[in-house]
């Protein structure tokens, strides 16, 4: 009986694994996060692949490849306003995203990580 109950929670654990890698990365809508980033002026101080004010988003995606906390640590960022430090040295309060559904954060961080 303990054979079978092992067999059972390993394919119990298999199931919910899967289901969560299926649905923590669904697919991006590149449209959207660009509308997002277009609307909250993210493109003044990022591109997707050059620097400007600040990093490209492929760097910062290279920054935080393989870190299972990267679109938590990002969505922080987004959220929390916190400074930023320029190549002179000044600091300036980070912009805060504005969207009404979080979702849309999550997807627009998700376009970021995606770049390579």
């Amino acid at each position: 009986m303990k054979h079978n109950n092992l067999k059972l929670n390993t394919f119990l654990l298999a199931i919910t694994t899967t289901f969560f890698c299926f649905t923590a990365h669904a697919e991006v809508d590149v449209d959207a996060a660009k509308a997002l980033a277009k609307e909250n002026g993210c493109f003044r101080c990022h591109g997707t692949d050059k620097d400007k004010d600040g990093p490209a988003w492929n760097k910062i995606a290279a920054k935080y490849a393989g870190d299972a906390k990267a679109q938590a640590k990002l969505l922080e960022h987004l959220a929390s306003g916190k400074n930023v430090k320029f190549e002179d040295g000044h600091e300036e309060a980070h912009k805060i995203l504005k969207t009404e559904d979080p979702k849309d954060g999550q997807n627009l961080v998700d376009f970021i990580l995606s770049l390579k």
